[in-house]
């Protein structure tokens, strides 16, 4: 497979998680706000259908991108200080990402304690992730 196929499927993965990870903290909004059991029924069940559908977009996004950092070696890594600053960026999304099962087993169990507002704030952190990652990987300042 070609360093372009990889980095495809890579992009492509990345797209497709991301497209979770944008709507399950607002979902989560919607679930703080409401008081009706059937609402708050329906969101449990949205917001783990949706949680593990997008899981394996986040390990095969994983995947494709240490296959890339494979195939261009560790000189290109040592020398590609952005390459280090967007690698800090992954990992905290990925704990993002974990810390959204714990949030929904809050949910699940009726043991949320957080407003809406913190999940609307909440949910702005991985689009400045993404604007971040995607100027590193873009511009590669340094």
């Amino acid at each position: 497979m070609t360093l372009l196929w990889i980095k495809g499927l890579h992009i492509t993965f990345m797209v497709a998680w991301f497209a979770g990870i944008f709507y399950l903290p607002r979902l989560f909004v919607y679930h703080a706000q409401t008081q009706s059991a059937e609402v708050s029924a329906q969101l449990k069940v949205m917001e783990r259908r949706l949680l593990y559908f997008v899981t394996p977009f986040a390990i095969l996004t994983l995947v494709f991108g240490l296959w890339l950092m494979i195939a261009y070696g560790s000189a290109w890594l040592a020398a590609s200080g952005w390459m280090h600053v967007k690698l800090v960026l992954v990992a905290l999304l990925y704990g993002y990402h974990i810390y959204c099962f714990k949030l929904l087993a809050d949910f699940a169990h009726d043991r949320n304690r957080r407003s809406h507002k913190f999940y609307r704030v909440f949910n702005e952190v991985p689009v400045l992730a993404l604007f971040a990652i995607v100027l590193l990987a873009v511009v590669k300042p340094f």
